[in-house]
This record gives C-alpha cells, structure tokens and sequence, in this order.
C-alpha cells in the first residue's frame, strides 16, 4: 500500500482533458472515448488500495486507460465489422512488382516539400484523425499501435489476437482507405486544399 493519498474527487478537473483527449487520439470518437475515461476513473476506484506510489497519480491513471483502450480494440477484433474490401485492381497481381500500385491508381503527387509547415503538418494530422474515424475500428486500431503507439507487430498480434498476415492485411487497407479519404479530404490534385 502506498505512502500517497489519492483524491478521487479531484480527478475529473485535474485528469479528465487529458484523459480524453489521450483516449480521442486512439479510438477517434468522442462517445466512446468518454466512455473509457469514466470507465478508467471508476476502474482506479476500484483499485485505488493496489497503487503502489511508484508513479504520479497521473501516470497511473493512463496506465488503466491504456488497458481500458487495448480492450476496446481487442473486444473490436473480435466482430465482423471490417469485412470492406479494398479494390483488388489497386494493385499488381503478379511478377516483381506483385502487390504495387497499379500505374493509373498511383497516389497523386501532392507536390510537399520535404519540410512541410507546421500548418500543414496539423491540417493533415486532422484530416487523418477524423479518416481514421470513418475506417472500421478494428482497421483503425491496428492502424494506431503500429503507426502511432510503435508497437511491435509481435505486441499487436498478441493484444488483439490476431495473426501478423491478419495485420497485414489490415495495416495494407487501412493505408488504402486513408489514402482515398486524404486525397478526397485534404488535398485534390489541381486543386487547393480546403481550409
């Protein structure tokens, strides 16, 4: 048992921003975002005589937010809901160049500097953030362990138990239909992007 006292009553106002907008950056809706904090509060209510004092109240209470979000992840894994199908005419189909893009389906040249503003850089992050909303869960999910969580594909795999050739499949995709929604949302060719 630990030495510090929590306080309970003052987490809403000193932990709930940060909470959510932690939980928004990973599941990308607001419903079920406030859902895992109020779930993360009561949840280290429960376990508030396990707190060791090993860490600030703050870092503890992440720490169960982040099992609260690997169980919403794993719970979507487990349902139907990605059976979109990218198109298969995207890609070769066979030689060396097997699972490239086809020549009439190449990403458009968004003609980017190599150093972008800082603008531009959190236009973008806003449009993939609410992209990534409209993609399946499961898909999105993947999607933000491995690109933006770095975790392992070992480490995905094993919370949403699924196969890497599974994640693959995923990450593939979800890249296809960030890409569509992207050039669809942020930038068209010819054209300037919306502001």
């Amino acid at each position: 048992m630990s030495d510090i006292t929590l306080k309970p009553e003052t987490w809403v106002d000193a932990y709930g921003n940060y909470l959510y907008n932690f939980a928004m950056m990973r599941v990308y809706n607001s419903d079920v975002a406030e859902d895992l904090v109020q779930d993360t509060f009561y949840s280290a209510v429960k376990a508030k005589a396990s707190f060791l004092g090993n860490s600030s109240e703050k870092t503890w209470l992440t720490s169960i937010l982040k099992r609260k979000i690997i169980d919403h992840y794993r719970k979507n894994a487990r349902s139907k809901e990605d059976n979109v199908l990218d198109n298969p005419d995207h890609f070769q189909k066979e030689g060396i160049l097997k699972g490239h893009w086809e020549d009439n389906s190449l990403p458009f040249d968004w003609g980017a500097s190599s150093e972008a503003s800082a603008v531009e850089n959190t236009e973008l992050f806003k449009v993939v953030k609410n992209c990534l909303s409209k993609i399946p869960a499961r898909m999105a999910a993947t999607f933000t362990l491995k690109e933006f969580e770095d975790y392992s594909t070992e480490e995905i795999c094993k919370e949403l138990d699924i196969t890497p050739s599974n994640l693959w499949v995923m990450m593939h995709r979800t890249k296809v239909q960030l890409r569509d929604c992207i050039e669809k949302n942020w930038f068209k060719p010819d054209e300037k992007r919306y502001s």
